[in-house]
């Protein structure tokens, strides 16, 4: 069994406004009915939507990229302490109608994190992808998340260390971001154990583990100013995470065969 073969998470933050699954289904339809776009029903009445009410909804849509496109820009100018009057300059508007596309700060952080989603966990995936040996899969994806992260390191401390409190109780969108990476790790561990003959259990709180230990690392890599290299931290990594995997997913031993004992050195002699 590969990686292609497995039924990869929807790529999807808990808490987000999000049309991602919805555009892609909505884009391959318009493909085969160009011609003959579907009608639109209101899903309270079941009459068709007026053309204004779906213009305004591609508004809405486009205009949501578009903040959220303004505070990734606005991160990497100000950091990820980066203010809302920042990110509404930065936009041409005011706060105010950036909140009257985004209900706080918090929906949007959320759009962030769903956007970050959206681009790192297809890298995690093809990383794996590239190789068939459960160690290079192991490197491959914790190279992949150091490089991503060391691409932008402002945008991964806005995501993992600016939740914004403004919903006591509100789904932690990081939180949700770390399941899903940690979904990625548990099909490799998946794959490892099936490719060994060993039961893949386990495999959910292994990759959840390696992600802790990836994302430890990275946060001290990158509060320290990145003392080594990154492919040195990626090599010192994998060296630790698979000392340990190496041990459970090995491939199972063979049943040892009972063997007639050799004869005793005082039986030899008697013998003669």
């Amino acid at each position: 069994m590969g990686l292609d073969s497995l039924d990869w998470p929807v790529l999807k933050v808990s808490g987000t406004v999000c049309h991602m699954k919805a555009e892609a289904v909505r884009r391959s339809s318009q493909e085969n009915k160009i011609a003959h776009p579907p009608e639109r029903r209101d899903p309270r009445s079941g009459s068709a939507r007026d053309r204004r009410d779906s213009r305004w909804d591609e508004h809405r849509r486009t205009r949501r990229e578009q903040l959220v496109e303004a505070t990734l820009t606005a991160v990497g100018k100000h950091g990820a302490g980066v203010g809302m009057d920042e990110i509404a300059a930065e936009a041409g508007t005011s706060k105010t109608v950036v909140y009257r596309h985004f209900t706080d700060r918090t929906e949007l952080y959320t759009a962030v994190c769903n956007r970050v989603a959206g681009q790192l966990l297809p890298k995690l995936r093809a990383a794996m992808s590239s190789s068939s040996q459960p160690r290079e899969m192991l490197s491959a994806a914790i190279e992949t998340y150091l490089s991503f992260l060391e691409a932008d390191p402002e945008l991964y401390r806005f995501v993992v260390h600016q939740h914004p409190a403004e919903r006591p109780g509100a789904p932690d969108p990081i939180g949700n971001l770390s399941d899903l990476v940690g979904d990625q790790a548990a099909a490799l561990m998946a794959v490892a154990c099936q490719q060994r003959g060993r039961d893949p259990a386990a495999a959910e709180p292994w990759g959840r583990g390696i992600v802790g230990l990836v994302r430890s690392a990275a946060d001290w890599w990158l509060g320290a100013d990145r003392p080594m290299l990154r492919s040195e931290l990626a090599a010192h990594l994998t060296d630790l995470a698979w000392a340990g995997l190496s041990g459970v997913v090995a491939p199972a031993p063979p049943a040892r065969t009972s063997s007639p004992a050799s004869p005793t050195a005082r039986e030899r002699l008697e013998d003669k």
